[in-house]
């Protein structure tokens, strides 16, 4: 059987630093919420067999936020991102995916996303053996602090990437660098490194920002509805 390539959205958090009153994934946004954004974008992907979106066992929001979503929910979400990414790569499995498909996992947050750059991403790493993530060369010069807030010294930026998602693994390769690396880390490309392997960096605008923070929700209003008109 040929490769398939599937995305999966963990989508449990609260998202306590964004200061909404609802989870941030259901804020509105221009129109819809925010994660009916995200979706839209990966299901305009031609190459994506399904998406999976890992929820939190008590969600309750979910099927109002995303009317006629056709793809599939998992109510298996954890308390931390690779408990709920674990969750779902089984989930993935039991839907039939196998240990050699492609896994993008995407962030709800990062409602910005534009198809063509998860065809670029897929494209970039459908042959390569380890796999690779969106990222974004760090323009701004870059200071360590010490524990008082006080520069310790500017940081070298040459070499130096933001991370983005979809962040794209074989499902078998993930799992096993997620078990293996356990609940601390916070993203998926970090767990791979664990293994000892190199992750590709493929470039992604600036516009794939995660929204995190309040201000963040009016810049990426504005962008959503500049896009619209």
């Amino acid at each position: 059987m040929s490769e398939r390539f599937y995305a999966l959205v963990p989508a449990a958090g609260s998202g306590s630093r964004a200061g909404q009153p609802i989870p941030k994934q259901y804020v509105e946004l221009a129109g819809r919420s925010l994660i009916a954004h995200t979706l839209a974008a990966l299901a305009a992907v031609p190459e994506l067999a399904q998406t999976l979106v890992v929820l939190a066992p008590d969600d309750a929001r979910f099927a109002a936020a995303v009317p006629g979503f056709a793809g599939w929910s998992a109510r298996c979400g954890g308390a931390t991102r690779a408990a709920s990414v674990r969750a779902g790569l089984q989930a993935l499995r039991e839907r039939g995916a196998g240990e050699q498909d492609w896994v993008l996992v995407h962030d709800a947050a990062r409602c910005l996303l534009r198809p063509e750059w998860v065809q670029g991403l897929i494209e970039a790493c459908r042959a390569d053996a380890v796999g690779g993530l969106l990222a974004q060369p760090v323009a701004d010069t870059l200071k360590r602090a010490d524990s008082q807030s006080r520069v310790q010294h500017t940081q070298d930026r040459r070499e130096l990437w933001a991370a983005q998602t979809p962040q794209m693994f074989r499902l078998g390769l993930l799992a096993r660098a997620l078990d293996a690396a356990g609940e601390t880390v916070t993203d998926e490309a970090s767990a791979i490194e664990q293994l000892g392997l190199a992750p590709r960096l493929v470039r992604a605008p600036l516009d794939n920002f995660k929204l995190t923070l309040p201000e963040d929700f009016a810049l990426a209003e504005l962008i959503l509805r500049s896009r619209q008109a």
